[in-house]
C-alpha cells in the first residue's frame, strides 16, 4: 500500500498537543483497541510478517498500528506526526506502535495498553522508527530519547 507511506513534507513533523488532539488520540486507540481481535500473520494468513489493515477484524500489532494512523488523519492529524515505530517488549519481543510526535514529547499509541503513554512509560527499547519523509527507517538509541537519536534528516 504505497499511499499509505506518503509523506507530505509540508505537513508538520510535530503537532501541538491540545485537549482536542488528546481526546481525539484517545477515542482513536481505545476504538481500535477494541474492535480488533489480536491474530499472529501466521494463523491469520500462513505467512511470518504481512502489514495490513485489519478489515476483518483480525490483526497483530502493526495492523493495530496502520489502521490508528489512517483514522488520526483522517480526523486531520498530520501523517508525518505519526510514525510506526518498532520496539522491543518486556519479553524482549518485536512490537509495533504508533508514535505520535508533539510538542509536548513523543507518545505511544499500542495494542497491548489502553493508556497512551509517553515513550520512557512504556518500558519498551525503541529499535526504529519511520522517518520523517516516510520513505525511510532511522535506527533509536535504546537508552535515549527518540527525539535526541534520530539521523540528522529527522527535525
Amino acid at each position: 500500500m504505497p499511499a499509505e507511506c506518503k509523506i507530505d513534507k509540508a505537513e508538520p513533523a510535530i503537532l501541538a498537543l491540545t485537549s482536542e488532539v488528546w481526546q481525539t488520540l484517545a477515542t482513536v486507540n481505545r476504538e481500535v483497541n477494541e474492535r480488533i481481535k489480536p491474530m499472529t500473520d501466521m494463523e491469520h494468513w500462513g505467512v511470518v510478517d504481512r502489514w495490513d489493515f485489519p478489515d476483518d477484524g483480525l490483526g497483530d500489532c502493526e495492523d493495530y498500528q496502520i489502521l490508528k494512523r489512517k483514522l488520526l488523519a483522517e480526523r486531520g492529524l498530520p501523517r508525518r506526526a505519526l510514525r510506526m515505530t518498532v520496539v522491543l517488549d518486556g519479553d524482549g519481543n518485536g512490537h509495533a506502535v504508533l508514535m505520535v510526535r508533539t510538542d509536548r514529547g513523543d507518545f505511544i499509541l499500542d495494542n497491548q495498553r489502553p493508556a497512551i503513554l509517553t515513550w520512557k512509560e512504556t518500558g519498551y527499547v525503541f529499535v526504529k522508527r519511520e522517518g520523517a519523509s516516510g520513505r525511510e527507517w532511522v535506527s533509536l538509541e535504546t537508552d535515549a530519547s527518540p527525539v535526541a537519536t534520530a539521523t540528522s534528516d529527522e527535525e
